[in-house]
């Protein structure tokens, strides 16, 4: 089969691209900005990329258009596929169709985390022998790529995304995976492009739990009231709790340090995990992984110590360098939740370091720009000083959103800055740095390459 995918170069859609490659298919593909680094790595698959929507494309004759949610009506070349009446499905049907049909599907979902956890239990069933396939919404470490097709009959671990479909099936793009197990991470109002408040997008978590079969597990947080409610609208499945702060009989729960912890089943320690990884929000990852993966055949203990060895994703405070003894940090945090849980795990970092004698103590820097469509929409930006709280000093890019960042920012006083663009910015950061701080940039674009700019502008 030969298949054209309009969108390639994003995230879930390149991924897609790589599994067709790897399954046999002819596979091309567009899209607006055919960019390193994922053009890279597709061409090295053998993938034909073209620049652009000309209705030219057309003549490929493929047997099928694979179409990505970045495409509208008005584009050029879905304008050509539709007069044609040529044969096209979304990214998502499609690989339910072609790739998941028959297999033990483990899904994850959430606001938060989906990434990590996702990598997580893939890396829990590839120790333990079963040589899943899975598509990620990043790249773990572990692996070096973000999807791969796996044994035909290995389980399949996806990242669930309640993004819609494509511009012509509205719906969240997990309901079509037909997950057997399913993570709910987490749940808070995200993506306001596209939902008008947290209940629509409680309806699409409760729309996912309605393709769960009986046999199937659902894994949810046991903190989340948004979850509450949507496990109340129904849910037909084996139900396994964890999170909870206290002995609940039947749910998993974390006990111990940052660095190593005991998982609990009630009372039962039934695992063991010791690892870099910092923060109460990788613990909870780690507790639905192990619970996903016990339900795929892998008990609690053995995917605990597979944990060990995780290395996590790329873009999870990953350090980017260091100079004149100041670090870079790259994290993709973007919602005001996730930058807040970032920082806290620097911080502990912090905490937990050695420092000489005499030295100044080790100062967090956060710098970040409000790409996302929500954050952009001005919906979060009043959570802004609450999610910065725990930074030292806070630096902000100013974009064309249409409310002011130093305002928003205004509660926290000297300790915000605002620049609007990425070499005043930059400039700022580096003259308010010293030896022995962390910058750590969070946002879930390229920030212009600040980290390199930064880095440069250190070692000047």
């Amino acid at each position: 089969m030969h298949i054209h995918i309009l969108g390639i170069c994003g995230t879930f859609m390149g991924g897609l691209a790589a599994i067709a490659r790897e399954a046999g298919h002819r596979v091309t593909g567009c899209d607006a900005n055919v960019y390193p680094p994922m053009s890279e790595q597709l061409r090295a698959l053998g993938i034909e990329l073209i620049e652009g929507w000309a209705p030219q494309q057309m003549a490929l004759q493929p047997d099928q258009y694979v179409v990505g949610n970045v495409v509208t009506r008005g584009n050029p070349l879905m304008e050509a596929i539709l007069d044609a009446g040529a044969d096209y499905c979304s990214g998502p049907q499609w690989l339910a169709e072609q790739v998941l049909r028959g297999r033990h599907v483990l899904a994850v979902a959430g606001t938060h985390g989906k990434t990590t956890t996702t990598a997580m239990l893939a890396w829990i069933l590839e120790r333990a022998g079963q040589q899943p396939g899975f598509l990620v919404g990043g790249v773990p470490l572990n692996f070096g790529v973000s999807a791969r097709l796996g044994q035909p009959d290995a389980p399949f671990v996806i990242e669930a995304d309640e993004y819609d479909t494509a511009f012509f099936d509205k719906r969240s793009k997990f309901v079509h995976y037909r997950p057997r197990t399913v993570i709910l991470n987490n749940l808070e109002y995200d993506h306001a492009d596209i939902f008008v408040d947290l209940a629509a997008i409680e309806t699409q978590f409760h729309h996912l739990l309605r393709c769960v079969p009986a046999r199937g597990r659902v894994v949810a947080n046991i903190r989340e009231k948004s979850l509450d409610r949507v496990l109340a609208r129904g849910c037909w499945s084996e139900l396994l709790r964890f999170g909870a702060r206290k002995e609940e009989p039947g749910t998993l729960r974390a006990r111990g340090a940052p660095h190593g912890f005991d998982v609990l089943r009630g009372s039962m320690k039934v695992g063991r995990v010791d690892w870099p990884l910092l923060g109460e929000h990788n613990q909870l990852n780690a507790l639905a992984a192990l619970a996903a993966a016990e339900h795929a055949g892998v008990a609690c203990d053995v995917g605990a110590a597979a944990l060990a060895s995780f290395e996590n994703v790329r873009r999870r405070l990953e350090l980017r360098g260091s100079a004149a003894g100041v670090e870079v940090y790259d994290d993709f945090a973007h919602h005001p939740t996730a930058m807040r849980s970032t920082i806290a795990g620097l911080r502990q970092k912090l905490d937990r370091a050695p420092s000489a004698p005499g030295a100044p103590a080790g100062r967090i820097l956060a710098v970040f720009e409000p790409r996302s469509n929500t954050m952009k929409l001005g919906e979060m930006k009043d959570r802004l000083p609450w999610s910065l709280e725990e930074a030292d000093l806070a630096f902000c890019l100013q974009g064309d959103y249409g409310w002011d960042a130093a305002q928003a920012l205004a509660t926290l006083g000297r300790r915000a800055s605002v620049a609007g663009s990425v070499d005043a910015l930059v400039a700022l950061v580096v003259k308010a740095a010293r030896p022995g701080d962390k910058l750590l940039v969070m946002s879930n674009g390229g920030f212009g390459g600040i980290h390199a700019k930064l880095l440069a502008a250190l070692a000047g």
